[in-house]
């Protein structure tokens, strides 16, 4: 048997096997079991990588691979469909990479670990379920599962204002959810009754069939907002703050490395390919909403003094610039939009790398000083060097140092968003220099400076694991800045697409044509 046939089958239920196996072990050994489990998975995904240009053995279906695709719910129209391209290829990976080292990174957890073990090899199934999924109601249902263990994670495990911080995030993303849940519905009874079905290619032809109507403004909105929340972008980011500062660090981690992509990944893989003529038309607005994102996330991270919440802050900004590389790349052109969009998606696994390193930084801070204010911190770079290099190297990640992850992202993003409106740009450049300065500002109050409390002088350095973990990440971190070709290799022809889509009927061509020169 071909392991390429059922690599993403294996991806999705060995955490989910996984975490039934881990649930009935004795507690000693529970977080050895998740951890094998999650490396287990990470292996599984590195095959993805291994024979991604496989001229055989890889079953394709149009611009997807290692795709399978089987009847569930044949009466219903419902497919157990999977496939990764591209862009879904490297969600996947971060998301094996990352679970694997927050687990490690979360070793000496006191409380209930079983269960938070459990928890995270559910919360990675459903997310890799997310990003492989090709029928929408499998999308769905996935979309809706991650929703259980962030809530278990945050609730019982985040700080001591969890409660309002999971309500808060579970009102919003189910507001969201219903939206596009209508919006599904609206395209599966749009087709004849006889091939009714959820399939992504059906549901695809369904919304081009739709778009000159009236009706694609109302579905592309729907699915809009639902993905909007979930990314976060601006104004629908107020759930974000307070559920990152409040959850633990594993979910910290989590939520802003991987989950809040599920969102941009929506716009990427629905919104835009199902109502590409109306995704132009409002790319204008969501492009400003992306800027006002930008801006007012850096100018409130500055303010701050909730380490965690500077954080938070500065991913609502970076988050808003990679959706404004996605929606300019509709209105850049061909050539620029490629480049724009391919940064857009390269840009989001340098933040997941980054900004989840952040994350733990933070979180074995709090370790030791269990207090999320500056002001009890204070000269720990005396006493805690190592620490001290690894914020050091993930804060002028964040920042867009050249040579670090994030700069080339940002670079393709802002050159086209140049091409697409030089005001735009201009805009959306602040980030570099205010992200510099509240990174900065948390950097020098934290690391430097006199010690705040006599009690601090005796803050144990980071442990040999917690050493090992960082390590792993910021060698990620170094590479995709230094050398982020193959990635791009494999994102390029994917994002050229969702620029430039193989347009079904005549009709299609013309809107397309049309609205491109709007």
């Amino acid at each position: 048997m071909n392991f390429s046939n059922s690599v993403l089958s294996s991806l999705l239920w060995c955490p989910i096997v996984g975490a039934l196996i881990v649930s009935l072990l004795p507690r000693r050994v529970a977080r050895e079991g998740a951890f094998v489990v999650a490396f287990i998975n990470f292996i599984f995904s590195l095959h993805l990588l291994a024979h991604w240009n496989d001229a055989s053995g890889v079953v394709t279906d149009g611009k997807f691979r290692f795709v399978e695709n089987t009847l569930w719910l044949p009466q219903l129209g419902v497919n157990y469909h999977l496939g990764v391209d591209g862009i879904s290829l490297w969600m996947v990976l971060l998301t094996t990479f990352l679970v694997p080292l927050v687990m490690l990174f979360s070793w000496n957890l006191a409380q209930r670990t079983k269960e938070f073990m459990v928890c995270l090899l559910l919360m990675q199934a459903a997310i890799i379920g997310v990003f492989c999924a090709l029928d929408v109601i499998l999308f769905y249902i996935f979309w809706e599962a991650v929703l259980i263990p962030t809530l278990l994670l945050i609730g019982t495990w985040g700080g001591s204002k969890r409660a309002a911080a999971s309500v808060k995030f579970f009102v919003y993303t189910m507001a969201g959810s219903v939206l596009m849940w209508v919006a599904m519905l609206w395209l599966y009874f749009q087709q004849p009754t006889s091939t009714r079905s959820f399939d992504y290619n059906a549901m695809l032809q369904a919304a081009n069939n739709s778009e000159s109507s009236m009706v694609a403004f109302a579905l592309f909105g729907a699915f809009a907002i639902a993905f909007a929340i979930k990314a976060p972008l601006f104004p629908f980011h107020t759930w974000l703050p307070d559920t990152y500062a409040e959850a633990p660090t594993a979910a910290s981690v989590l939520l802003a490395a991987v989950l809040s992509k599920m969102g941009i990944y929506g716009f990427l893989r629905f919104a835009i390919p199902f109502f590409p003529a109306t995704a132009r038309e409002f790319a204008p607005i969501l492009a400003f909403l992306a800027i006002a994102g930008i801006i007012y996330g850096a100018f409130v991270a500055i303010s701050q003094t909730d380490v965690k919440k500077v954080i938070a802050y500065s991913s609502v900004s970076h988050l808003g610039l990679i959706l404004l590389g996605v929606f300019a790349a509709l209105s850049a052109g061909a050539t620029y939009g490629e480049q724009a969009m391919s940064g857009a998606v390269l840009q989001m696994v340098a933040h997941g790398l980054s900004t989840g390193a952040l994350f733990l930084l933070a979180g074995a801070m709090l370790e030791r000083v269990p207090n999320r204010e500056m002001g009890a911190f204070g000269g720990v770079a005396a006493v805690m060097p190592r620490f001290t290099v690894f914020f050091w190297l993930a804060m002028f990640a964040s920042i867009g140092l050249p040579g670090l992850s994030n700069f080339v992202g940002e670079y393709l993003i802002f050159q086209g968003v140049m091409a697409a409106n030089f005001w735009w740009a201009v805009l959306a450049t602040s980030t570099v220099i205010l992200s510099a300065i509240y990174m900065l500002r948390m950097f020098r109050n934290t690391m430097y400076g006199e010690v705040s409390h006599s009690e601090n002088n005796a803050l144990p350095d980071l442990g040999k694991r917690e050493v090992l973990v960082l390590a792993i990440l910021a060698l990620a971190i170094i590479y995709v800045g230094v050398k982020p070709q193959p990635l791009l290799n494999t994102i390029a022809p994917d994002a050229r697409e969702i620029i430039v889509p193989r347009p079904e009927n005549e009709n299609q061509v013309a809107q397309l044509s049309t609205s491109s020169t709007r």
